[in-house]
């Protein structure tokens, strides 16, 4: 007997929307947290596959200085590899120095990198936060002028573990702010993954009262305490329609040791398709990537989803 391809039941929701944007962060946010240094080669075969299995928009890499993040030294390396990707690659620029080097290889979106706390700020960027958006100031202004697209991350935006719960006024202060300073896209990030849905609701709530639409604001989820989908679902419901994912789950945060992985993109996936949400993804081809990926990495993918179809192909 055949065994019928499993994929999950459509049954739409009302209040959500009809497509989601994903934003894929395996490459960087993912990558970055490895020990060793993946090879230059494999991280654009990775790009590339990802791009075939639909995904529209892949963070690359990033062009901080490689003292601090060497598993991403090579972004220089690595662009032109990415040339034929038919896909929107943005870079992580922390300072004009790293926009330099952006745009001399022609990158057209990039994001700066922000905290809701002080204590994370310190951490991340040696800066206050006040500090740290005033160092953004001038690579918000030549990006933008230069014709790019910006999307402002911040980061600690529900809790901090230095500081603990994270007030909303806080966060939504420096949300503004960030916006103010012309960015195009706001990330809210749940770095060390505390955040729960109401928390959720009550965030986006506060930023649209603030003048920060859902159409403006993504979200990035860690599953640390499994709350990553539970929270995505919170957000559609919100009108957020772009969510940062990474494929089989890859990353944490170098800064914060109390963040595991990012929301594993099958995962996602799976939970969009169930509601009869359109991604353009096609879980498949994602799937054998990140089982791909994880066989290079030498380890399984912590996804899910990843597991329950790649063990039912063997």
């Amino acid at each position: 007997m055949t065994a019928i391809r499993t994929l999950p039941m459509a049954v739409p929701a009302s209040g959500l929307p009809g497509r989601v944007r994903i934003h894929e962060v395996g490459p960087r946010d993912g990558l970055q947290n490895e020990q060793a240094v993946v090879p230059v080669e494999v991280k654009a075969e990775f790009v590339h596959r990802l791009a075939d299995a639909g995904l529209t928009t892949i963070e690359a890499s990033s062009f901080v200085h490689p003292r601090w993040v060497p598993q991403l030294a090579d972004a220089e390396e690595l662009l032109p590899l990415l040339s034929d990707v038919a896909a929107r690659l943005p870079v992580l620029v922390p300072n004009e120095r790293g926009l330099d080097r952006a745009l001399a290889l022609g990158a057209r979106e990039v994001a700066v990198f922000g905290s809701a706390t002080e204590s994370f700020a310190r951490a991340n960027l040696n800066r206050t936060v006040d500090e740290a958006l005033e160092m953004f100031r001038p690579v918000v202004a030549r990006a933008r002028a230069a014709g790019c697209f910006v999307r402002g991350y911040l980061s600690m935006c529900f809790g901090d573990p230095w500081e603990g719960p994270v007030p909303l006024e806080r966060t939504v202060s420096v949300s503004r702010r960030l916006v103010d300073l012309g960015c195009d896209e706001l990330s809210i990030g749940d770095t060390i993954g505390v955040a729960t849905p109401g928390h959720v609701r009550a965030l986006l709530t506060a930023l649209g009262e603030a003048g920060v639409p859902a159409d403006r604001v993504a979200v990035h989820f860690h599953d640390t305490y499994g709350q990553a989908l539970a929270n995505t679902l919170a957000a559609l419901e919100q009108g957020v329609t772009t969510v940062d994912a990474s494929a089989g789950g890859l990353g944490g945060c170098p800064y914060a040791k109390s963040a595991t992985g990012n929301l594993a993109t099958e995962d996602l996936v799976w939970m969009l398709d169930g509601l009869g949400i359109e991604t353009g993804v096609d879980l498949d081809r994602l799937t054998a990537t990140s089982v791909w990926m994880a066989g290079r990495l030498g380890r399984p993918s912590p996804s899910r989803t990843v597991r329950a179809l790649s063990q039912k192909e063997t």
